[in-house]
């Protein structure tokens, strides 16, 4: 008997983290907090126009692009850096609009920046146990000389990683290996690059890193740490980790087996990998800007809703509710059907979290032998819901969803009750469970 071949390489990305990793948790912001953050809000929703300093034909109008840009989070991760100073987060922020803009970030092209990754240089693949997405450096496969379009390719991909973040997830895991290959001995990136490269990440992507994680560390490098170490933030410095066991922080089924110990059998090769790279974060983006027009277009919005990981806007509204709600406005005859279409197309709009399942349940089961969620039995109890059973000869087809107390009434209407007796900021789940606050 001839032994069973192995598994050949993975060669695309990993699409997401492992059933058991779990973002990071985020401390609840204090009152004053929550007044600052609603202070800078203010401010933003008032930028009407970027101004470009260096390259004023690039100035304009605030585009929808940049409205969704700056997310709940983003206005926090800016006023974290800036100790929660308002002037000076709102200062910063217009700054790495107008930096965004000069620089073309948003007009590079996969076709631009293919020639610096055909080595492999840098590799998105797979997530650590708090599901950031993990980046790969690997300075021995530097295959170009010094130029502005290899630090345009690490900007590039660092937005690619912001493309797979998981709901809850808005920080990255750096992966730094400086190991020398037979085509690149020195490994050492030039004082000038590393400078400007530090500039960027501090002034334009604040708060973004989770973890960096390095070996293979050369004396010039360890040298130029450990001596600028002492001018690090300490909890800059507590994500930096030299030559550990690396599983501890990413899971071994996740974590590329070359030089790092894990378990994943990653081979790159660009044609394979390039494409199927731009075709996950293409998808990613779409939806993210699709549910930022269902939305509402809102400056402030939250990144967790826009990844998928809720049905609550940042102001606390379920978008499901927003779209069942406006359809109790239309005449009873067409409401059944307006309503199935309204929650049919807010499907896609996010996952169907605990939360708003009670919910989109007593929404969706409008009569209708399967609702257009494909709600289990268990789902429908879970939310409270009832079957009626057909009378006596009846059919069984004909059997209807209807909300509790509310057996003698008709689907629609009593679907119309329960609507319209949910406000903004909480709702009415079945008896014995708990009602869940709908304000973040």
């Amino acid at each position: 008997m001839s032994a069973q071949s192995p598994a050949a390489p993975r060669k695309t990305p990993l699409e997401a983290p492992t059933a058991d990793s779990r973002p990071a948790s985020k401390p609840e912001l204090t009152e004053d907090l929550k007044s600052k953050y609603e202070a800078l809000l203010g401010r933003v929703k008032g930028f009407s126009e970027v101004t470009c300093a260096k390259e004023k034909r690039k100035s304009g109008p605030l585009t929808d692009r940049e409205r969704s840009w700056l997310t709940r989070e983003c206005l926090l991760r800016y006023l974290r850096a800036t100790k929660w100073s308002v002037d000076e987060s709102a200062k910063r922020l217009l700054s790495t609009l107008a930096w965004r803009r000069e620089y073309g970030l948003d007009d590079f092209t996969a076709e631009y920046i293919s020639p610096e990754q055909e080595t492999g240089k840098q590799i998105i693949a797979g997530f650590d146990r708090h599901g950031r997405p993990c980046q790969y450096l690997n300075p021995g496969r530097q295959n170009t000389d010094a130029s502005p379009r290899q630090i345009h390719h690490l900007f590039y991909m660092v937005e690619r990683v912001t493309d797979m973040m998981p709901p809850g997830v808005e920080t990255l895991s750096l992966l730094i290996n400086f190991k020398p290959s037979k085509q690149r001995q020195n490994t050492s990136v030039p004082v000038s690059t590393a400078r400007e490269v530090l500039h960027i990440l501090q002034n334009h992507y604040p708060e973004r890193l989770g973890k960096a994680l390095i070996i293979n560390v050369p004396w010039l490098v360890s040298g130029f740490f450990k001596m600028v170490q002492p001018f690090i933030d300490p909890v800059t410095r507590q994500k930096l980790k030299f030559n550990e066991d690396m599983k501890q922080y990413v899971p071994p089924e996740q974590l590329w087996s070359a030089d790092w110990g894990g378990d994943m059998d990653f081979e790159y090769d660009h044609d394979v990998y390039w494409s199927a790279l731009h075709d996950m974060c293409q998808k990613s983006r779409e939806q993210r800007a699709g549910r930022w027009a269902a939305a509402g277009k809102e400056v402030g919005e939250s990144e967790e809703y826009l990844a998928g990981g809720t049905a609550l806007k940042a102001s606390g509204v379920s978008l499901r509710y927003e779209a069942a709600k406006g359809v109790c406005k239309m005449g009873e005859e067409e409401e059944g059907a307006a309503m199935t279409r309204a929650l049919t197309c807010c499907r896609s709009l996010a996952r169907r979290t605990a939360a708003v399942l009670r919910i989109t349940t007593h929404l969706a089961c409008l009569g209708q032998d399967s609702d257009p969620f494909g709600h289990s039995a268990h789902a429908r109890r879970r939310a409270g819901l009832k079957r009626q059973k057909p009378s006596d000869g009846g059919d069984s087809s004909s059997a209807m969803a209807t909300v509790p107390g509310n057996e003698n009434d008709s689907p629609v209407a009593a679907l119309r009750q329960q609507v319209t007796s949910h406000n903004s900021h909480q709702a009415s789940f079945a008896e014995g469970e708990e009602a869940e606050s709908w304000v973040i």
